[in-house]
């Protein structure tokens, strides 16, 4: 193009993981991956060194995606497999079957995309004041939960809300909810992450807050988050690449007559498709021959100047966080109490 693009105040808005990896091979990150039905689960464990290059803290992180949680069996399904990774994460840490816990909630219970913390937080068995009372029965651990707000509601640092809350009361673990960013569409409301490594409140969206973590708390903390919004760079760059599949696609079967018998159905866009440079620089010109990152750089270059990179989020994200905080809820239900049946 004979133009360098600035890349250096880009920051792909990503909470996930899997997604900085981004299917680079890394020293110092180890990943797993198994698939059950149309549930995947990938296990990253990443050292200090690689905590440098991606931009990760070190430690686990477990991701979960799956394709729907709108019908009753396949959200069972996915709480089941959040509660038994959740269980292994918890063993992992060495977090003893009684040790107590404090539930934090983060988030602002006005915006939906936001209040996955807060919603979670009504769907948790709280527990710690029938201890006090001596009403609970063996298999049950002691259990507290906090909705700290934002700072735009409360005016205080939510992490100083939590530490103080933490040194009066003495939890031995905590468990920290709240909404992340995505780098990717097809994961919006689709994925849940858990890591041992705490959370750094508003990060997604490029408001940073002072972290929650073992660093700052002493105690294990684990971080659990869902990502509810992804930014119009994201977007744009997305709908390029579908539209480079869709090309290549229909050039490559143009003549199958199977396509003229079937109802049309666009599942090929979310194969692997080799893309024919030549055929994207045809389609799209000079931008066809940019790289997908490239593509992102360009766009950053074009939309934040003019305060268009909007965070955005699905038109059903109130039924989808919903459904989402509720299979959260009961997951760390069951994974907290051994003795805790469905009924």
């Amino acid at each position: 193009m004979g133009h360098n693009i600035d890349l250096s105040n880009y920051k792909i808005r990503t909470d996930l993981a899997i997604e900085a990896i981004n299917n680079q091979k890394i020293k110092g990150i180890t990943s797993n991956e198994y698939i059950d039905g149309d549930i995947k689960i990938t296990e990253v464990n990443i050292d200090a060194h690689a905590s440098k290059i991606i931009n990760k803290k070190k430690g686990n992180y477990i991701t979960i995606e799956f394709s729907d949680i709108t019908d009753y069996e396949n959200g069972k399904k996915v709480e089941k497999k959040f509660s038994l990774e959740l269980t292994k994460l918890i063993n992992k840490l060495n977090i003893r079957k009684d040790a107590s816990c404090l539930i934090v909630g983060l988030g602002n219970s006005k915006s939906t995309p936001d209040s996955l913390g807060p919603l979670t937080i009504n769907n948790i068995l709280v527990t710690n004041h029938l201890f006090e009372l001596g009403e609970v029965t063996e298999g049950y651990r002691k259990v507290s939960v906090l909705v700290p707000g934002v700072m735009g509601q409360t005016g205080l640092e939510t992490s100083e809300v939590i530490t103080s809350l933490v040194n009066t009361f003495k939890p031995d673990f905590l468990i920290v909810i709240d909404a992340l960013a995505s780098q990717s569409i097809e994961r919006v409301n689709k994925t849940i992450q858990m890591t041992d490594t705490g959370i750094h409140p508003g990060s997604g969206i490029g408001n940073s807050r002072k972290e929650i973590s073992f660093k700052t708390l002493n105690i294990p903390c684990i971080a659990i988050g869902v990502p509810t919004v992804v930014d119009a760079i994201t977007i744009v760059s997305d709908t390029i690449n579908y539209m480079h599949k869709h090309y290549t696609y229909s050039k490559l079967n143009i003549d199958n007559p199977l396509n003229k018998l079937m109802a049309y159905s666009p599942n090929y866009l979310k194969e692997k498709i080799t893309l024919n440079k030549k055929d994207k620089e045809t389609l799209l010109g000079i931008v066809g021959t940019l790289d997908d990152n490239e593509i992102k750089q360009l766009l950053f270059e074009v939309l934040t100047p003019i305060g268009f990179n909007l965070m955005v989020t699905p038109k059903e994200v109130d039924f989808l966080v919903e459904k989402l905080s509720l299979i959260i809820g009961n997951g760390i239900n069951k994974s907290l109490h051994e003795n805790l049946t469905s009924e």
